[in-house]
């Protein structure tokens, strides 16, 4: 059900003809009651126009909301003054039909950058999508916001606050050019939750920063990374000093499941690795070589090769920026819950059987963890490793 799990949410997804194959392509999520809304958006200084939209609506206001169209196969990136100008034609056109002012309604594109979004082929799509409408449409519409992905990601949560039900729901895509901040994705959740403005925007970015600043695919950002919350207040329930911890854990515990579906979906990815950096001086620093590793070609070839190579993890830690001692540093790898490996102690290479090492890179999902020595600084990202197909997916990705 995804976005539609939590009371008063309806969502549909419509193929409208922009993606030449036929596959769904529109999206829309509607709320009977007006919601507060929150996003964190890409930090890529080329923003597509939805972006620069939306950035607009809610540094005015963050409440009213009503409606999210999401369209795929076209970023609107990159297309000029008309790229906002057709973001005006649709919603003014789905507000007339949905009885919203046009200015309750958020939008989002993915797709191929510098392409005109075909404007008359999306309005078309609404006179399909706002009949079909329901409490049902939340897996059509988590599949219409695919490009690359070759499943849904959907997650929901359900707590008690007070006495009273309560659920999160959420849906994302992302497969290729995934890095923080933020990662090239969308992702958009709902709750039947009454939540402060203020909030709402603190808790989000606490999910956002522990779960989709974590990812890296293949290092590069998009122009149209968003991902939004909309709580509508359906359940009853408004969140107070007691329960917006609780509220707090679920939200970021689907982030990170979306988060990390994002990553074993990632274009041609075969293996899910956890980088976990510890021994830093700041959990900062931790994090800034965790990614660098994670966006090294040569160690995501290596995964993917399951070669053991861990030289070349070392390499990367190395050129991360970071002031390191060698002599400090240690190195395992760990699969499941199983003993880590030992791969390199305090400066050298340690002892160890490559048949092990080998298994363990071949495992489809693994992590690596590096000592540093230096401090308490710790932290960590999840990556995939970069396949043939990869290139195969992107050195044809218009064609």
């Amino acid at each position: 059900m995804s976005v539609t799990a939590p009371q008063g949410f309806r969502a549909a997804g419509v193929a409208c003809g922009i993606k030449a194959d036929g596959a769904l392509d529109l999206a829309l999520v509607a709320s009977t009651h007006p919601c507060t809304a929150a996003a964190v958006f890409t930090t890529n200084q080329i923003k597509a126009a939805p972006v620069r939209y939306d950035q607009v609506l809610l540094a005015r206001r963050r409440t009213g909301f009503r409606a999210v169209i999401i369209n795929s196969g076209n970023a609107n990136a990159c297309t000029g003054p008309r790229g906002l100008s057709d973001i005006y034609a649709i919603v003014d056109l789905a507000g007339f039909l949905l009885g919203f002012p046009p200015d309750t309604i958020l939008v989002m594109s993915t797709g191929v950058i510098g392409v005109p979004l075909p404007v008359d082929a999306i309005r078309a799509g609404l006179f399909q999508a706002i009949p079909a409408l329901s409490a049902e449409g939340g897996e059509a519409a988590a599949r219409a916001i695919m490009t690359t992905d070759t499943r849904p990601k959907m997650a929901v949560r359900r707590l008690t606050l007070n006495g009273t039900p309560v659920t999160i729901g959420g849906m994302a895509k992302g497969a290729g050019m995934i890095h923080p901040h933020m990662a090239t994705m969308l992702a958009l959740i709902t709750t039947d939750v009454a939540v402060e403005p203020e909030l709402l925007d603190d808790l989000l970015r606490a999910a956002v920063d522990a779960s989709f600043h974590r990812i890296s695919v293949d290092g590069d950002q998009s122009t149209n990374d968003t991902a939004m919350i909309l709580a509508n207040g359906s359940s009853g329930v408004a969140l107070d000093a007691h329960t917006a911890p609780l509220f707090r854990e679920a939200l970021t515990d689907l982030c990170v499941e979306l988060a990390q579906a994002i990553v074993r979906d990632g274009e041609g990815a075969t293996k899910f690795v956890e980088i976990r950096v510890r021994g830093a001086r700041t959990p900062q620093e931790a994090r800034h070589i965790a990614r660098h590793i994670a966006r090294s070609p040569l160690v995501k070839t290596a995964f993917y090769g399951g070669d053991p190579n861990w030289g070349r993890i070392l390499a990367a830690a190395g050129s991360a920026g970071v002031s390191l001692d060698t002599e400090a540093i240690s190195l395992w790898i760990q699969r499941g819950e199983e003993p880590p490996l030992l791969l390199f102690d305090r400066g050298s290479p340690a002892l160890y059987f490559e048949d092990v090492a080998r298994e363990i890179f071949a495992a489809p999902s693994f992590r690596v963890i590096l000592e540093l020595g230096l401090g308490d600084g710790e932290d960590w990202v999840w990556t995939c490793d970069l396949s043939h197909e990869y290139v195969t997916i992107n050195g044809r990705y218009r064609t």
